[in-house]
């Protein structure tokens, strides 16, 4: 069973968000009280912010139970003005990805529904801008259906370092995603201005580095919540995902026309599934269809950048990545000719 002092010991790998300093420094460990294995806690921190305050729970949770608790209860305060002063003030922030300065360019990947691929696109795109020598780093903003760490492969949780959170690194790409700060896979239930909070902590809170690329998995539809994402991102480049199907090209429409309500540029269109082509015959059959893509790009005045067939990502070994294609995966090749054409539009290489 864990005691008081592995406790604080604990809390003595936190920090407050604010203050760059752990919570025992800064006298945030308010009220400490074990019984059974509940370990139970008051922690004030430098400002009330509910977003902050999750992330906090969910790494101390995390380190607690791993040090022996079995449940963790947590409440929060806030530090006095006179005790923020006395440490030294908190710290004003350094550049972020929206500074004025930055050169990253934001690539948002939108889709008029779900189950269209819209995920597999973000990541295998990418891994392809990163395989052209490209800095990417791949924000999974879909709130509520995340699933980029578990189509990479990633078990690790980000860390923390001076107040900024470090960006899981996998094959080359720096990744971050709500199902990071969310324990055992509970459903998220925020609305409107939390939602806002957490994507302004992901710009401003993120150690991203000096990055080319943000490549952002949006929400699927047209509904409130991809709106409300959609209005708090920063202006971007938008690819739309569709299938061939005329309907699925049909709403997918109503996703470009949210993408320049919003102000953001569409920079083209990805035809997922467009077809099935068998691996031991050659043979191509058109599942879904054909067309859609064309029909699509037509209506939005914008470019194809690509047709991607239908097909299961081979493994690779000693690497889990389900949603990923490996570099020889001829799909991966296809991948390779979209970073091209983004690349080109972007940057003006040809």
């Amino acid at each position: 069973m864990i005691n008081e002092q592995q406790v604080t010991d604990i809390l003595k790998t936190v920090q407050d968000p604010f203050l760059h300093k752990n919570l025992i420094d800064t006298g945030g460990l308010r009220e400490l009280k074990i019984k059974e294995g509940l370990v139970s806690l008051k922690i004030a921190l430098a400002k009330q912010d509910k977003v902050k305050q999750m992330q906090i729970q969910v790494e101390i949770s995390s380190k607690l139970k791993k040090g022996g608790a079995d449940f963790v209860g947590m409440r929060f305060s806030v530090l006095a003005e006179d005790e923020i002063k006395a440490l030294g003030g908190i710290p004003e922030a350094g550049p972020t990805l929206l500074s004025p300065e930055s050169k990253t360019a934001f690539i948002s990947v939108a889709s008029g529904k779900g189950g269209v691929g819209k995920s597999t696109v973000s990541v295998n795109l990418a891994l392809a801008l990163a395989r052209k020598g490209r800095k990417v780093g791949l924000l999974d903003a879909d709130i509520y259906g995340f699933s980029v760490p578990d189509m990479m492969g990633i078990e690790q949780r980000p860390q923390v370092e001076n107040d900024r959170i470090i960006p899981v690194d996998r094959l080359g790409v720096h990744v971050i995603s709500m199902g990071f700060f969310v324990e055992n896979n509970s459903p998220v239930i925020w609305r409107g201005p939390m939602l806002g909070k957490m994507l302004n902590n992901f710009f401003n809170d993120v150690k991203w580095g000096e990055l080319d690329y943000l490549i952002l998995d949006l929400p699927p539809g047209t509904g409130d919540i991809a709106m409300d994402v959609h209005s708090r991102l920063p202006h971007s480049k938008e690819i739309i995902v569709t299938t061939p199907h005329p309907t699925a090209a049909f709403v997918a429409a109503r996703a470009g026309a949210m993408a320049e309500k919003t102000e953001h540029e569409i920079l083209g269109i990805i035809e997922n599934m467009a077809y099935f082509k068998s691996r031991k015959t050659g043979e191509v059959e058109y599942v879904f269809g054909k067309g859609g893509g064309d029909r699509l790009s037509d209506l939005l005045h914008t470019e194809l950048l690509g047709r991607l067939p239908l097909g299961q990502p081979e493994g690779k070994n000693g690497e889990f990545a389900p949603g990923v294609y490996f570099e020889g995966d001829p799909i991966a090749e296809e991948y390779g000719h979209i970073a091209e054409k983004v690349i080109r539009k972007i940057e003006g290489i040809h």
